[in-house]
């Protein structure tokens, strides 16, 4: 099972960030974090690194149902978008698969939810 879904996108790198923010926020998820790899990188190790950003997405609404079904599973809250600039200028965009992540957990119906969430972020993914 692939654990990300990802497109490369004929976006810059922050009209990808802008877009798939706007594309989650349709699918009823808002952006709790962000966290830009290469200025992080920069300032902890001194180190040159890539545009790299990964963006916390939540859907309040499947993450009070998979915390009810599975109180422990706020370890692997939020779902993890990332965009990404690679060498040669192209933009990825790529979504954690909640369903790969959850089969470590042995417990039916957060396995329905992560389903439903990895079926709402592939639709912001192919939708970019």
């Amino acid at each position: 099972m692939e654990y990300v879904t990802s497109k490369t996108v004929n976006l810059s790198y922050d009209q990808a960030i802008e877009k798939v923010t706007e594309l989650l926020k349709e699918e009823g998820f808002g952006v709790l974090t962000e966290i830009d790899v290469k200025d992080t990188l920069k300032k902890k190790l001194d180190v040159d690194f890539k545009k790299y950003k990964i963006l916390g997405a939540c859907n309040p609404n499947f993450a009070h149902k998979a915390l009810q079904a599975e109180d422990k599973i706020g370890v692997m809250l939020p779902c993890n978008v990332i965009v990404e600039e690679h060498e040669d200028g192209k933009v990825e965009v790529s979504a954690v698969n909640p369903m790969a992540s959850m089969q470590a957990v042995s417990n039916d119906n957060l396995h329905s939810i992560a389903g439903q969430v990895r079926t709402n972020l592939e639709k912001v993914i192919n939708r970019l």
